[in-house]
């Protein structure tokens, strides 16, 4: 099976080696047919410490590499 790969915008950078990546989506509501906008964060392994808030991202699954990162950032 493909490792999924997301693409967002990185909305923090304090931590050593992450970044935390907001991730949104947009789909069509089955009732209202509106488009709708869900977000949600990601936290990502960054080796090199070179991405920086604002910079767009594409971030690729990979196995654990802490309690809360099963992310890394793929160069975009």
């Amino acid at each position: 099976m493909p490792k999924r790969i997301l693409r967002g915008v990185v909305t923090s950078d304090q931590n050593a080696q992450t970044v935390t990546v907001s991730i949104e989506r947009r789909f069509k509501h089955p009732l209202l047919k509106k488009t709708v906008r869900r977000s949600k964060k990601y936290r990502a392994h960054d080796e090199t410490n070179q991405f920086k808030v604002g910079d767009v991202v594409r971030i690729q699954e990979c196995p654990p590499k802490s309690k809360t990162k099963r992310w890394e950032v793929v160069a975009e």
